[in-house]
């Protein structure tokens, strides 16, 4: 995994966080817990040691996990980008669904930090593939699974 994958500031804060939060908080908790565990004698029998020892490991490979995608992270800072009105990674886009007459606004992230009931879609969803390098005023037709919606491009900001 030597390529680097993209994250907003945003995104690689909360990772941040929570890779902190994992080994100031869980991991202290856990360890006590496996401590407890071990007081109360036959480990065989023991469903607390083997119940807290799996969440250890869990914890582990999450942190493994977290810090090795902040090691590769290309942290891109969409408020420092110029470009000159075009959809690109970390931009918030403005869309109005053609058929539907709805907007809709969602920003391109990385994988990791999308989530869909946030606005946050990822940066290789069709829908985000479909608008990076379009800008303002374009109409873009997306591949959906239930057939093709139209978009057009009411506004994007770097924000």
């Amino acid at each position: 995994m030597s390529s680097k994958v993209p994250l907003t500031v945003r995104g690689a804060e909360k990772l941040r966080e929570e890779l902190q939060r994992l080994k100031t908080v869980e991991r202290p908790r856990i360890t006590q817990a496996i401590a407890e565990a071990r007081a109360h004698g036959d480990l065989k029998e023991n469903a607390e040691y083997h119940a807290a020892r799996e969440q250890q490991a869990l914890i582990e490979a999450r942190i493994r996990d977290l810090e090795s995608k902040l090691s590769h992270a290309q942290i891109i800072d969409v408020t420092k980008i110029h470009a000159n009105g075009k959809v690109v990674f970390g931009a918030t886009v403005v869309l109005l669904d053609l058929d539907s007459e709805e907007e809709i606004t969602y920003q391109i992230v990385g994988d990791d930090e999308a989530d869909i009931q946030h606005g946050l879609i990822s940066v290789s969803s069709p829908i985000a593939r479909a608008l990076i390098g379009r800008e303002e005023g374009d109409e873009v037709v997306v591949q959906a699974p239930a057939g093709d919606r139209q978009f057009e491009i009411v506004e994007v900001r770097y924000e």
